[in-house]
Order: C-alpha cells, then structure tokens, then sequence
C-alpha cells in the first residue's frame, strides 16, 4: 500500500476536507499514476451530497484524471513509467458480458466500477477518484493522451467530452445534419464544438439571451433562446437530432416538436423521471426517437482524445487550486464557471 492524500467527503452536508488514504501496491495488469489535473464535474457534487442515494463515504471525488505514470504492473504492455495518461468516469467492470466484448464497459450487464465510491471487484475497498495526487488503475481503464493536447484542458474531455461525442457518433452525425444542442454548459459547450467539427450545422438552444454571443464563441451557427415562443415556432420540424445536455427536469416536447420526422432527441444529462409527461403524440406523428446515452466505452474515449487533438479542440477550463474545492462547488451550483473547473493538483502540495 502507498500513501495518497486527496480532499474527501465524510457526510452528505460537511464540506470537503484533506484526508489521507492508502492506495494499493499495483496489481499485475495496473498503472500507478502521479495526478497533474482533475477536473470537477457537477456528478462529483451530486455524489457527494447523495442526491442520487448512492454515495458511500469517506470518498474522494474526481473522475476527469491527468497524469503521469510512475510505475506499471508485471503484466503491463501499453504503457511505461513517464507516459502521460489519462483516467476518466470507470475504472474495472465484469469484462466477460457483451457490453465489455463490444468496447461498451460503460453499459457492463454487472455494472461498471465508477473512478470513486464503488466497491473494488477484487478487494472490496472504495474506489477513490481524482481530487487526490496518486491513482492506480488497471491498464484496460487507463487512456493515452495524444501528443500536443493541452493537459489542463483534456481532462473534462474524459466525461464531457467523451459523454457528447459518444451519441455523436453512435448515431451518425456527419454533414448536412442539422443538429440542435440543448444548454451552454459543461456538457453543452462540448456538444457544439464536437457537433461542428464532425461537420453538422449546429444550433444552441438556451433559455437565456446572454448565451448567445458566447455560444457563437464556441462555434455555433445559431442560437434559439427557447422562452420564445416565435423562436421555437420557427424552428419547428427542423432538425435531425438534438442533443439534450440539462441536468434538471425539464420539458422536451418544444424540443421534440423541432425535430424533423425521424429525428433523434438524446438525453445525456437528466436522471431523473421526465416532467411534464412526454406526449405520445410528438413521436408517433413523425415516428421520432428519444433517445439516451451514458459517457463512452474505453475506446471510444481514446477516439475522442484523439479526434480533439487532431482537431485543436479543447475544452474551456478555469484552473483552480485544491484548497478552492469548497467555493468551486458553490460557484458551479450557481453556474458560475465558463465552463469546467480544473484542479490543479500541484496546489495539493501546500493545501492544509
């Protein structure tokens, strides 16, 4: 065992505080990794508050993780000590079931091993994430980050990067679709520069005039501030996908009505039951698809690092130092962050 210091939740309400762990000796197919960056996703909040019903304490956020290696198991063929890595949202699952053949571990029929709060499937100790200074990983979870990408801004590419471009793909985007990106966030901004670059002509849709300037910033062809009800009318019937980045309950079916037939409206954000109701209508009428899509396989996450370099993509990042975790958390709750905080993990050095 070696010994790791991070920033842990211990209850559903107390703020996160430094803590000291212990991380396992590499196994044979591992990949110790010294962490350079983590970024901070509004899942690592919603854990740690247990708004899910799921968390398990002490746990240590963090699962948009860049870092370098330090040591690598007996078995370990894809990666040597100084490699520069990446570790995002999974970390094991059963590898045996038809999802993990097909490169899906994230749709695992057990149920993959998230980067923080899941019980080890060897040993049965926590996982802890990223918001920490070490990390060891099996090999098959571990990514390879593409020469010339930028480190700090790489890491969101790990969730959402990878959880926009995952349904890109899957259903086919290329050009001549039009598609429609629902929120200017974290996810959203993602979507518009993943959806442009694959060659869509792409559409913001937001519920907030300020949005617009910015979300033609980051590429988009036009913007549809969805309270307006002529906005939305004009729209109507005229996009092949839309790729739908709210977290919260919300009401697709302006949405869904803007859709061509056989348009796909993609869920990546909402967990939660769907209010107000979806009416039947809006799908049978034009036989469209509602759809939904969790991160990316492995793979499919190297692709994207991959495509984001060839393409200078980069996500838009505002680095923080460890002992700012706290007040990032409030200011994220609010949406104050254009658009993912990243934590620089060298400030974990002078943290308390």
């Amino acid at each position: 065992m070696s010994q790791a210091k991070g920033y842990a939740a211990h209850d559903a309400t107390s703020p996160l505080v430094p803590w000291s762990f212990e991380r396992r000796e590499p196994r044979p197919d591992d990949v110790a990794i010294d962490i350079l960056y983590c970024g901070v996703c509004h899942s690592d909040l919603h854990f740690a508050k247990d708004d899910w019903g799921i968390a398990a304490y002490p746990v240590v956020p963090g699962h948009e993780i860049v870092g370098r290696v330090t040591g690598v198991g007996s078995e370990v063929g894809n990666f040597k000590e100084g490699d520069l890595v990446g570790v995002g949202c999974m970390v094991d699952s059963c590898r045996h079931c038809q999802a993990c053949n097909d490169g899906l571990e994230q749709y695992c029929a057990e149920g993959f091993v998230m980067t923080y709060g899941s019980p080890d499937r060897h040993d049965g100790s926590l996982t802890q994430g990223g918001y920490s200074d070490k990390v060891t990983v099996s090999e098959r979870f571990v990514l390879r980050m593409p020469e010339g990408i930028d480190l700090k801004s790489a890491a969101p590419l790990l969730c959402a990067g990878i959880t926009t471009y995952s349904p890109l793909k899957h259903y086919g985007v290329r050009p001549g679709h039009k598609v429609g990106v629902i929120g200017m966030g974290g996810l959203g901004h993602m979507g518009v520069k993943l959806a442009k670059a694959l060659g869509a002509e792409v559409t913001l849709f937001t519920r907030s005039q300020s949005k617009v300037d910015e979300a033609k910033s980051n590429g988009a062809d036009h913007v549809v501030v969805s309270t307006d009800d002529a906005q939305m009318a004009a729209v109507a019937e005229t996009f092949d996908f839309m790729l739908d980045t709210v977290p919260v309950q919300h009401d697709v079916n302006p949405y869904l009505q803007a859709l061509k037939y056989d348009g796909t409206h993609i869920l990546v954000g909402q967990l939660q039951p769907l209010e107000p109701a979806v009416m039947g209508a809006n799908l049978i009428f034009r036989r469209r698809v509602l759809a939904g899509s969790l991160i990316g396989g492995i793979a499919e996450t190297q692709e994207v690092l991959d495509f984001c370099a060839e393409k200078g993509i980069t996500c838009d990042v505002e680095m923080i130092d460890i002992k700012d975790i706290n007040t990032a958390w409030e200011r994220m709750q609010k949406g104050d962050v254009r658009y993912r905080f990243v934590i620089d993990m060298a400030s974990l050095k002078d943290a308390g």
